[in-house]
């Protein structure tokens, strides 16, 4: 696959996610009842770098979730039909709570709408906020991030590729046409 042009790079990645700690601190006016989860896969791992920050600014702990939304989206035949369930892991209550949903791209809002039907399911939080890492704008539903990393117009015909140390041992966002096989 071809690699694409970077967006951002490691220092890049850093900063937005500094930034949107520090946005998540300002609008909620500190941690008091304030949890971050983190959409399966790259979203957990941006909402745990996310808690790390918030934890370096206010000296606590913020409770982190990870959600796997496989069962709720609305495409799951389109997908497979064997889907393969990771596993939701939220060992806190979510009632009455602040809730920070983590994601790495936000295209169609699909995915997005997928995680509030799982949270809802759970219990009713206080309120739920939406950060990303990346706006590709083209929403097929009424969703609007909180928290933007960056804001990157795209074509339908190209793709967005975000490459975690966690889990690609690379790290940055890249942009490329897509191939049709």
């Amino acid at each position: 696959m071809e690699q694409g042009r970077v967006l951002l790079d490691e220092t890049a990645i850093n900063r937005a996610l500094t930034r949107i700690a520090h946005e998540i601190l300002e609008k909620n006016k500190g941690i008091e009842d304030l949890v971050i989860i983190g959409i399966k896969t790259r979203g957990i791992y941006l909402a745990q770098r996310i808690a790390d920050k918030i934890k370096q600014f206010e000296g606590h702990d913020i409770p982190v979730g990870e959600l796997d939304i496989t069962l709720y989206r609305d495409d799951l035949t389109e997908k497979s039909d064997q889907p393969l369930v990771k596993g939701s892991l939220i060992a806190f209550e979510i009632k009455k709570k602040k809730i920070v949903l983590i994601d790495d791209v936000l295209y169609t809002g699909r995915t997005v709408r997928a995680a509030l039907d799982a949270i809802i399911d759970m219990g009713r939080p206080q309120l739920i906020q939406l950060a990303v890492l990346i706006d590709r704008g083209h929403r097929e539903l009424p969703i609007r991030p909180d928290y933007v990393g960056k804001n990157v117009p795209t074509s339908k015909q190209e793709m967005i590729s975000v490459q975690l140390k966690e889990c690609d041992q690379k790290e940055q966002v890249t942009i490329q046409p897509k191939t049709t096989l």
